[in-house]
């Protein structure tokens, strides 16, 4: 089984933006090294947990930090971009890394409504011409738009013979279909939504339509992990998960909380209600059960590959689970 990484760039408390950017690249250095196929950086805006507003940016950094792991975005968010400049800087990063690059798409907004609205040049992006965007976008890196559309014959730079793999990112089934329909790779982030997930994946596979670029479905899940060496430490580690989702329920824009404001916090019931039904979203413990999860998600999903996210209360702490699930896989 491949397994992979999602790398949101988290600003964890009592740390600059700049560290989480460094970590970022320091994990892919090592991740590479342990074995892991794809390292993916996330888009958001405006956010105190998150360090990454444009990933096609520190995407090119990492690509010099790395030789062979394959890097891409998790995802670009379309609606906010003209689908040809992002088809041109996904072409220049194809060139300085020919046959590494993963173009992932997503149309959520990545932010709130005023930020969305900033970042769109003064309108709130509108998903309604996603389907549109994301077929030209195609098209403009493989050079097959139609005769009749009014870019035909615009030169994409710089050219090659590669194009990077375009993956469409959901939570729910409109990518899914999406992605069937165009003949596209469908990834789909079980860390965001754990409900449903598997009917979406079937569907996607049914319904999928050979294209120019995949003559097959295939199937990515993004899981949120925490592994440590006992079912009892990843218990404890994830506690700052469980506040960092809390802090994100109240609306509260904070940095990722340390494991020690995660212990000394005290909680409602309703709180740990709510707590315990966001705990359906995350896969932790010992390499063992991690192993046991994950390979049991896998064939639930029916899924070609595995991706990880992890964001613990600290940078030690979300190597060593890397680390930790790479000799579990023996990858």
């Amino acid at each position: 089984m491949k397994l992979s990484v999602l790398d949101q760039s988290p600003i964890l408390f009592g740390h600059s933006p700049a560290r989480a950017v460094a970590e970022t690249l320091a994990l892919a250095r090592r991740v590479e090294v342990l074995g892991y196929n794809r390292y993916w950086l996330a888009e958001h805006h405006a956010i105190a947990a998150l360090a990454d507003p444009c990933p096609e940016i520190l995407l090119a950094r990492l690509g010099a930090e790395t030789k062979s792991i394959r890097i891409g975005t998790g995802g670009v968010l379309l609606p906010y971009y003209s689908a040809f400049k992002v088809a041109e800087a996904f072409r220049m990063l194809e060139a300085l890394y020919p046959g590494r690059v993963d173009l992932g798409i997503g149309r959520a907004p990545g932010g709130d409504a005023r930020t969305a609205r900033a970042v769109g040049g003064g309108r709130f992006p509108d998903a309604e011409h996603f389907p549109q965007q994301v077929w030209e976008l195609a098209a403009y890196l493989d050079g097959t738009l139609a005769d009749d559309h009014p870019d035909r014959g615009v030169r994409v730079q710089p050219e090659g013979s590669t194009a990077p793999e375009i993956w469409l990112l959901g939570s729910s089934d409109y990518s899914g279909l999406l992605a069937a329909q165009l003949g596209l790779r469908f990834a789909f982030a079980h860390f965001i939504n754990a409900q449903g997930g598997d009917a979406v994946m079937r569907a996607y596979r049914e319904r999928f339509q050979t294209s120019g670029r995949e003559a097959q479905p295939h199937t990515l899940l993004c899981c949120f992990v925490i592994c440590a060496l006992t079912d009892e430490e990843a218990e404890r580690r994830a506690k700052a998960v469980d506040l960092r989702r809390l802090e994100m329920a109240y609306n509260l824009d904070t940095p990722v909380p340390t494991l020690e404001q995660a212990l000394a916090r005290s909680y409602t019931g309703r709180e740990l209600d709510y707590i315990r039904q966001q705990r359906a979203r995350l896969v932790h413990g010992s390499p063992a059960r991690c192993k046991e999860r994950l390979l049991a998600l896998t064939e639930q999903y029916s899924a070609d590959e595995l991706m990880i996210i992890t964001i613990t209360g600290s940078y030690e702490t979300r190597l060593e689970s890397y680390e930790l699930l790479a000799e579990a896989f023996a990858i």
